[in-house]
């Protein structure tokens, strides 16, 4: 219903009740600031009743309101240009909210809902098909290059051939040329979404490789490209991507992979603890004791 939502409402509109028809021509028209509206703000922002919003939505197939809401943020997940973005987080934090807490409290529900969406079995089938590649190719363009960053650090700690495909800017297909059906392809993607990064997931998969899609919604293009698919969260309608329960979610899968080969990753940190030390990586936790 999503891709079609727009015209449904359009086609619909002869039948609505005269409230009805005024949600509707306005979310035909700013269906990019519907979509962060509350049932009661949509409401006084058109003149009608709460409960007629809630009607409007049963009127047109959905449970609820948040469900239409939903539907609608679908919509411009991809379509939205960083200016419209920010439009929509300054009315949203206007007049006096509180960012720290709002923003905060936003990320921390991400977490909870992401964690509470997967499937463990699924968790658990992308950690098998981690630890039983050949070799590992990792990629995230753009804002996901933070993440595919923080995934290839860790994982160049526990595997031996683990390859950052994002890390040198305009050379993905070079650095995926010999990837083949024994090797696992883990790809991040969040809105806005990079046509880079589908294009060589295309290419991946062409080859046969395993693809492990990490995105935010099944509707999300990386989805339908995937072997296995992990969705975590990312929402915010800001200019800043809300990468906080992505992030969480990489995290688990390192500590899961870590665990799971514990023997070569003690091994691996033992040495590196050696080599530390050696060279003076780090600052020495050393208690420092002040003159008398």
């Amino acid at each position: 219903m999503t891709q079609d939502l727009l015209q449904l409402i359009s086609d619909e509109m002869k039948g609505f009740s005269k409230g009805q028809r005024r949600i509707g021509a306005f979310i035909l028209e700013h269906y990019d600031k519907a979509a962060f509206m509350t049932a009661a703000k949509l409401g006084e922002t058109v003149g009608v009743s709460e409960s007629t919003v809630v009607r409007f939505a049963a009127e047109l197939g959905f449970e609820g309101y948040p469900q239409l809401q939903k539907s609608l943020q679908d919509i411009i997940r991809n379509r939205l240009t960083t200016v419209q973005r920010m439009e929509i987080i300054d009315e949203q934090l206007s007049g006096g909210v509180d960012v720290l807490h709002r923003v905060m409290s936003s990320d921390a529900d991400k977490i909870r809902r992401t964690q509470e969406e997967i499937d463990p079995k699924d968790f658990d089938t992308v950690i098998d098909s981690i630890i039983g590649a050949r070799r590992i190719y990792i990629l995230g363009l753009r804002s996901s290059g933070v993440l595919a960053g923080f995934l290839s650090f860790y994982f160049n700690h526990i595997f031996e051939d683990v390859v950052n495909v994002g890390a040198a800017q305009g050379e993905t297909f070079e650095q995926m040329l010999r990837i083949g059906p024994n090797d696992v392809l883990i790809a991040i993607s969040f809105p806005r979404y990079s046509q880079r990064t589908l294009k060589a997931v295309h290419y991946a998969k062409k080859q046969g490789a395993c693809i492990i899609g990490i995105t935010d919604s099944t509707s999300a293009p990386l989805a339908g490209m995937s072997n296995h698919v992990l969705l975590a969260r990312s929402e915010m309608a800001s200019f800043v991507d809300s990468l906080v329960a992505p992030m969480s979610l990489l995290n688990a899968i390192i500590v899961a992979v870590g665990l799971r080969k514990k023997h070569e990753t003690s091994n691996t940190y033992a040495m590196l603890e050696r080599i530390w030390s050696e060279y003076d990586v780090y600052e020495k936790n050393e208690e420092i004791h002040s003159a008398p």
